[in-house]
């Protein structure tokens, strides 16, 4: 492989960070911020001995190890290590998350779109613009871990040191990374943006799931997850380094991968085989609607699979985390058979409120996804022929936002279902009814469709601005996720509609609040609707 193939890559280095300077700059606040904040909070929140050995003790149990990975620390115990345990795990999803959307941009969205045509036409190399991609994430990714640092070492938290600080700034840049060489081999694999992007969360969820389940049953077999290395680094303990050697070694192998796969095949092409079409249109492919079901119909049938699969494996753990027995069997003995019932059905409720936070986020992801298809596909030209029939825009708008939402709806009640499920057969005779479990589903719901109507008025309003709307889960999760363990205020976990959820299943569905917020976001809907039917038609 000659250099010619390479020429050019610090060129396009540079025009890719000067277009992508300020979503850059807006992820690295994101993540850096929340860190340096929540670092800042740590002190106060458990500096007494009281409160260290209540969250300690609450982070043993079998529901926040799904959750945040085991807590590994050895006396003395320091707000540091608490911080650590708290916050590796979650960090780690969302630098990888990071990674997939500049990596998947800069490469299939490219095609795409045909940037990376163009560049090939001038005197670039063959492997110029993947390589310059390469580049980027290794300098995002730097830049994040050296502010991950120096924001842990400003905290002035309590029990941190130098080498635990960029320890944990670069094991996450090294984590994020490794994320972003499995998107930029998925850009290989796959024939488009969206089956890249469903490729590397793919990969990303089954990663998360085997780290959770391992976790819980043996935290030897954490090491073939992959995710759960982040957990074997012990930061502010011995300060393990090899791990993220490893984390290294496999960037190198699969970014290797997937530079050779790149420079082989064709532009827009993808290596795995796709199945031939049709040679005529099914009779039920009569409209909008059902073209977009056709469209949709294998990344939202993935999508809903996932969520019911994620639900079962929390599920399937509901009867170690609710068995006081085990987990405290002196005050099982004292407070008898009766209460430990009841209170080993408190605990899954507890949790149950936890995890129907993380499903009604992921299920929000499909439904934007094909919601923002809309101007997507316009912009692109591909719905120059439907408008060239006798298909009105309000029509084709309508269409995808039904399917949108239904799309949403029904994974959030899937992902539930499968909890209930699943936690059923783990709990035996204390297993809780499954109307419990859908208080979830009737309180979260509604939460959904305002999100939904919101992102549905940017798209039909504001068209430019309707990724805006990704702020709002993204946010969700942050506040009602961490918020009680680093204690956001309550205004701030009422921020995002999902904040004005009460606690279901744990209490019985608010049903005027339910009921305003599906009103809320039918109208937010039909608003937009009205501002799509009016406004001019996108050009790319």
């Amino acid at each position: 492989m000659t250099n010619t193939n390479y020429a050019k890559t610090g060129f396009l280095l540079r025009v890719y960070l000067r277009r992508d300077w300020l979503k850059i700059m807006l992820w690295l606040i994101g993540v850096v911020g929340l860190m340096a904040g929540a670092a800042g909070k740590f002190d106060t929140l458990y500096g007494s001995s009281k409160a260290m050995n209540s969250i300690i003790t609450t982070l043993r149990t079998p529901a926040m190890v799904s959750l945040l990975g085991p807590f590994t620390a050895e006396k003395p115990y320091t707000v540091a290590s608490v911080y650590a345990a708290e916050m590796m795990v979650f960090m780690g999803l969302f630098v990888a998350i990071m990674n997939i959307y500049f990596a998947i941009h800069a490469t299939r969205t490219d095609e795409e779109s045909g940037v990376t045509e163009l560049v090939r036409a001038r005197a670039t190399g063959r492997n110029a613009s993947l390589t310059a991609a390469i580049l980027e994430l290794v300098l995002i990714n730097l830049i994040a871990g050296v502010l991950e640092a120096v924001g842990l070492q400003v905290s002035g938290m309590s029990g941190i040191n130098a080498a635990g600080n960029w320890l944990f700034g670069f094991s996450l840049a090294a984590f994020g990374l490794m994320f972003g060489a499995f998107s930029l081999l998925a850009a290989q694999l796959a024939s488009s943006s969206r089956s890249a992007t469903i490729l590397s969360y793919l990969i990303l969820g089954l990663l998360f799931v085997a780290r959770m389940v391992t976790d819980i049953q043996n935290t030897d077999l954490t090491w073939w997850t992959i995710y759960g290395w982040i957990e074997k680094l012990d930061i502010y303990g011995q300060n393990i380094w090899w791990p993220v050697g490893l984390m290294l070694i496999l960037i190198g192998l699969v970014g290797g991968m997937a530079i050779t796969l790149g420079a082989t095949r064709d532009v827009g092409a993808g290596l795995l085989p796709q199945r031939a079409g049709r040679s005529r249109a099914s009779s039920l492919l009569r409209g909008p609607l059902t073209l977009i079901a056709r469209l949709e119909c294998t990344s939202t049938i993935i999508w809903l699979v996932a969520l019911f699969i994620l639900g079962a494996t929390y599920g399937s753990i509901f009867g170690t985390a609710g068995d006081l027995m085990k987990t405290n069997p002196t005050m099982a003995k004292l407070i008898g058979t009766t209460a430990v019932t009841q209170a080993n059905r408190a605990i899954v409720l507890a949790f149950a409120n936890k995890l129907v936070i993380i499903f009604v986020v992921l299920a929000t992801v499909p439904g934007l996804i094909i919601l923002f298809r809309l101007n997507r596909d316009e912009r692109n030209g591909y719905f120059e022929q439907l408008h060239a029939k006798a298909v009105s825009r309000g029509h084709l708008y309508l269409s995808i936002v039904a399917f949108g939402l239904v799309s949403a709806v029904i994974a959030l009640l899937l992902g539930i279902l499968g909890m209930y499920v699943a936690g059923a057969a783990s709990m035996g005779d204390e297993a809780l009814a499954v109307s419990r479990f859908m208080r979830a589903f009737w309180g979260y719901a509604p939460a959904l469709i305002v999100t939904f109507g919101i992102a549905a008025l940017l798209a039909g309003l504001a068209p430019k601005l309707q990724n805006i709307a990704w702020a709002i889960p993204v946010y969700g999760l942050i506040s009602l996720y961490l918020g009680p363990l680093l204690d956001f205020p309550k205004w701030a976990t009422r921020i995002s509609p999902y904040g004005w959820v009460n606690q279901v299943p744990i209490n019985a569905v608010a049903w005027d609040t339910a009921g305003w917020m599906t009103a809320l976001g039918l109208i937010l809907i039909l608003t937009g609707y009205l501002t799509y039917a009016r406004r001019d038609l996108l050009v790319n």
